[in-house]
């Protein structure tokens, strides 16, 4: 039985929103001021800071699985909120950053704790949430997180404008007290003692998730659309500058529009992927949409630039509604292909497969996008477009072995 606690559905989910605001607030002002933090106030070139951030990324999806798998076994909140007073403290220590062997050190226990975090995290939403709104509970948090995100930027840009030794510390020290207070609202969640293994046994029985192939195979289709994320963060904004013509601020406009748009609509449009079959055919939707969106960034490279600029931003939104549906999607695609006692280490495997996807596609995407112009756009959406039709006929093909 799960453990009982004075909370309320409702209020227990509120909780969890709580913690992932003050979580997501930490991101913002680390995400946005660490690069120059480290450049500036530390002294790293941006070429070491680069190099290691790949490398400890790399190195921390290798904790998705276990820790995931760890919490089937454990209670998936006291993991969490373990999990991220060890995140305060690791982020604490790059007050001590003054090398970049030390700085490497610190990164890969930040990426190892954070990556595992992410596994960890999805099983304690199913469990807070029940298999009928746990993909409900997972958009509402990504609409949570986006606030937050936005919140934790806005604050660091004070440290960015002073600029000073002591601000840039207090921007690591806010990070770390997010842990904090993220963990003690996890804290108020009841316990949630594992659940019973139960499951096909076909895949249980074949050592989990990293040996089952049909799951394997549908989580990578869902890894691919995930490149998408590239595309917005890093391949519009050099393509809208570089070709397309687009003055500067104009990135900021249109990342702005996707997180404005994210918080409306993250969880209208999570409806109806609760199911596997159901989740597979809205994969097939935000796959063409992001096919979709991927031609209109293409054509912004022959018009005037007012022209340019407004069809960047209605790409955007069009792109937007692809990643949403595709988030939605893969959270109800990789919930319902695993079993119900080894909900963490499938969320592992799908975020480990996502991160190897993420991991490659900066140099892929950059080459062929903007060496390759309209041609690698329409590569692109041709990728996206024939993943996303073929994923309902991989999802039936995966529940076969999960039948009883």
């Amino acid at each position: 039985m799960r453990g009982i606690s004075p909370l309320p559905p409702a209020g227990r989910l509120r909780t969890l929103a709580l913690a992932t605001l003050a979580n997501s607030v930490g991101a913002g002002l680390w995400l946005t001021g660490a690069a120059l933090y480290l450049t500036r106030d530390v002294g790293l070139s941006a070429v070491q800071v680069g190099a290691g951030l790949s490398v400890a990324g790399l190195v921390g999806l290798t904790a998705s699985v276990p820790l995931g798998a760890l919490a089937d076994r454990r209670d998936p909140r006291t993991l969490r909120a373990a999990l991220q007073v060890l995140q305060a403290a690791v982020g604490a220590t790059y007050l001590l950053v003054d090398s970049f062997t030390v700085f490497l050190v610190v990164a890969v226990l930040e990426l190892l704790l954070a990556s595992g975090n992410l596994a960890v995290r999805a099983a304690l939403v199913a469990a807070v949430a029940g298999p009928q709104q746990r993909v409900h509970a997972f958009a509402t948090l990504r609409a949570v997180a986006n606030l937050g995100i936005a919140a934790g930027a806005g604050l660091a840009g004070f440290a960015l404008a002073a600029d000073t030794h002591r601000a840039y510390q207090l921007l690591v020290v806010g990070n770390a007290v997010t842990y904090l207070v993220s963990a003690a609202l996890l804290l108020r969640l009841p316990a949630y003692p594992p659940m019973p293994q139960v499951g096909t046994g076909a895949v249980l029985g074949r050592g989990g998730a990293l040996r089952d192939g049909r799951f394997l195979v549908v989580s990578g289709a869902s890894a691919i659309l995930a490149t998408h994320q590239i595309v917005l963060t890093l391949v519009v904004p050099l393509w809208a500058v570089t070709v397309a013509g687009a003055p500067p601020p104009v990135v900021s406009a249109v990342l702005l529009t996707n997180t404005l748009l994210t918080v409306l609509l993250a969880v209208r449009l999570s409806r109806g992927a609760d199911a596997a079959v159901p989740a597979a055919a809205t994969m097939r939707r935000a796959g063409l949409v992001l096919a979709t969106a991927m031609l209109l960034y293409a054509t912004t490279v022959a018009l005037p630039t007012w022209a340019a600029v407004t069809l960047l931003l209605v790409a955007t939104a069009v792109y937007t509604a692809g990643d949403l549906w595709h988030a939605a999607a893969g959270a109800g695609l990789a919930y319902d292909l695993a079993p119900s006692g080894a909900l963490g280490a499938y969320q592992g495997v799908d975020g480990m497969l996502a991160g190897l996807a993420r991991a490659v596609a900066p140099a892929l995407l950059t080459l062929v996008i903007i060496d390759g112009g309209a041609a690698g756009w329409l590569a692109v959406a041709g990728l996206f477009a024939g993943t996303a039709l073929i994923t309902p006929a991989l999802t039936r093909w995966a529940l076969d072995t999960r039948r009883v």
